[in-house]
């Protein structure tokens, strides 16, 4: 959790595969799945990350997704929201 005079970022890594640098927007649609072993019958309906990037947007923050800072395998996802004035 990092904090500027403009907002405060909220960062999460993980250690899975990773988000390839050419799918980073697509995960962000509605009903994507990068993992062709996920299934609606598996559990969730690919619309995890389309809500938070939405409710991020909404209160004027973003949502993105980036590689590890450690170099590490895996990914990082950041939120990012305004604070109030």
């Amino acid at each position: 959790l990092e904090r500027d005079d403009l907002a405060v970022t909220l960062s999460v890594s993980d250690d899975g595969p990773g988000v390839p640098t050419a799918s980073r927007d697509a995960i962000f649609q509605p009903f994507v799945r990068l993992d062709d072993a996920r299934s609606r019958d598996g559990g969730g309906a690919g619309l995890g990350l389309y809500l938070a990037r939405q409710i991020a947007e909404a209160h004027r923050g973003s949502l993105l997704v980036r590689d590890r800072l450690d170099g590490a395998r895996g990914a990082r996802f950041e939120l990012r929201l305004p604070l109030p004035p």
